[in-house]
């Protein structure tokens, strides 16, 4: 079966497990930036289809990945979310804008 797409880092060894033979390669700068890219989306659609904490945990560790390849400082991001929430507000109450006039 064809994949072509990025894995976690233990996949090819669960594969070995089941007795079958893993086929990959380890992706170069532009490859991984666009297969992080594809994850996320294939990640946040299953959470789409089945919303659940493991597929949260997921998007989460794509999310994590993204960051430390584009050496994104966790904690400026904290601080950049913070600020939107301050200036903007949260999505607590629910608000649904209709339209505007």
């Amino acid at each position: 079966m064809k994949y072509n797409k990025l894995v976690r880092d233990k996949i090819p060894e669960i594969i070995k497990d089941r007795k079958e033979i893993p086929i990959v390669h380890i992706a170069d700068e532009k490859e991984y930036d666009k297969k992080l890219k594809e994850k996320l989306s294939e990640e946040v659609n299953e959470f789409l289809k089945e919303p659940n904490k493991e597929e949260i945990a997921d998007i989460l560790e794509v999310i994590d990945a993204i960051c430390k390849f584009r050496k994104f400082d966790k904690k400026e991001i904290e601080k950049i979310k913070e600020e939107k929430k301050n200036k903007r507000g949260s999505f607590d109450k629910r608000i649904i804008l209709d339209e505007t006039h």
